[in-house]
């Protein structure tokens, strides 16, 4: 099994480093006295799309974790299932210790981890939001005792990061009440993602059931959490695992509308589809401060549902947010026309559809289609 890992992983990262833009820097720190070495990765396009900003995701243990968060984060982007992002990877080897010391009292930051928090929070972030483009969205990934240290970001009266991901944790002792305790008082929407393996320690496995049964217990709607326990994964090698599913966690709302989604959600929605598409895209904008075209395989979605349901008024604002998504398309205007068509304005109908000579094909609509029904409209009324 791990030949097999390393066979596939390998070719993926060299893949990965070509296609993306990773480089490594040094940044000199105040706060711990010392330089600290930084690998960075930008989207594939940052440099030809300036006007574009993007989230940005905190890696610890980045001498090793970097590689996996980076080509999981490139892979998924570029599927669309999240945002492209900038990827921060913060070189933790042989000081690893001392940068996640704390307080046997009080299971705070203490002296070097107390330095390091804030070399975190005061130095490392500002720098990276002052030199790249960025939005208001930050992601912090870490793993055993790095894992730990994430959380005390969560404790802030403004928490420094709007996702955490948080596997295998070598968890301090007090932990366990202050996270279940933040996260229960929190006003902004947080993602939280844990993860073991039942290969991991017993105190570690002990921790993380305990940790997950304090937050299942929350009654707050702005924590977004999801837990999971790997049977087959080492300590080690659980991060390739949690990464993906905590990346299709968090992105979930961003991702294209799914069969699945389709099926047990928007077919059985009360009120109109339409407006679930809207609201899907403005949680998109609240969350991640970003303002995504709505995807053309979400329209089609949309536009089935409501054949399937015949509620074909539906159709009209359906119609003009596709005109405004995509106005040089045929997309709006056939929308309109089956709005026309199914609600007693067969004119109206006819003329939306011939409209299509002066607009670009889009997703299977073609102008001959819209020809097409425009005839059939004109041979049944006799217009």
């Amino acid at each position: 099994m791990k030949c097999i890992t390393l066979f596939v992983l390998v070719p993926f990262f060299a893949f990965n480093l070509v296609t993306a833009q990773v480089t490594y820097e040094t940044l000199e720190s105040t706060r711990l006295g010392e330089s600290r070495q930084l690998k960075i990765q930008l989207p594939r396009g940052y440099t030809t799309n300036e006007d574009k900003a993007y989230p940005v995701f905190i890696v610890l243990d980045g001498d090793y974790l970097f590689e996996a968060v980076a080509g999981n984060v490139d892979y998924y982007s570029y599927w669309e299932d999240m945002p492209e992002a900038i990827v921060v990877g913060v070189n933790q080897l042989d000081q690893r210790y001392d940068d996640c010391l704390y307080s046997e009292q009080n299971s705070l930051p203490i002296d070097t981890g107390a330095a390091f928090f804030e070399f975190i929070g005061m130095e490392l972030v500002p720098y990276i939001e002052n030199k790249f483009r960025t939005v208001n969205f930050r992601v912090a990934i870490g793993h055993g005792e790095t894992a730990n240290f994430i959380n005390y970001y969560l404790l802030k009266p403004e928490p420094l990061f709007q996702a955490y991901v948080v596997v295998s944790p070598e968890l301090a002792p007090n932990m366990l009440d202050y996270v279940p305790e933040r996260l229960a008082k929190l006003g902004s929407k947080t993602f939280y993602y844990l993860a073991n393996t039942n290969n991991d320690s017993k105190s570690i496995r002990d921790m993380t059931q305990a940790l997950d049964t304090g937050i299942k217990n929350i009654d707050n709607d702005n924590v977004l959490y999801r837990f999971d326990s790997f049977e087959q994964p080492t300590h080690y090698s659980v991060p390739a695992h949690a990464i993906p599913r905590a990346l299709e966690s968090i992105f979930f709302v961003f991702q294209p509308i799914s069969k699945k989604e389709y099926q047990e959600t928007i077919l059985k929605l009360d009120d109109s589809p339409v407006s679930y598409l809207r609201d899907k895209y403005q949680t998109i904008f609240d969350l991640f401060s970003i303002d995504k075209r709505i995807l053309v395989n979400d329209f089609k979605a949309i536009a089935a549902a409501i054949e399937k349901n015949e509620n074909f008024k539906d159709y009209e604002e359906l119609g003009k947010m596709a005109r405004k998504h995509y106005p040089k398309t045929l997309l709006g205007n056939y929308y309109l026309a089956r709005f026309y068509e199914e609600t007693g304005e067969p004119k109206k109908a006819m003329r939306t559809y011939q409209s299509a000579y002066i607009l670009d094909e889009i997703a299977g609509l073609s102008k001959d289609l819209m020809l097409e029904k425009a005839d059939a409209i004109k041979i049944d009324f006799g217009y």
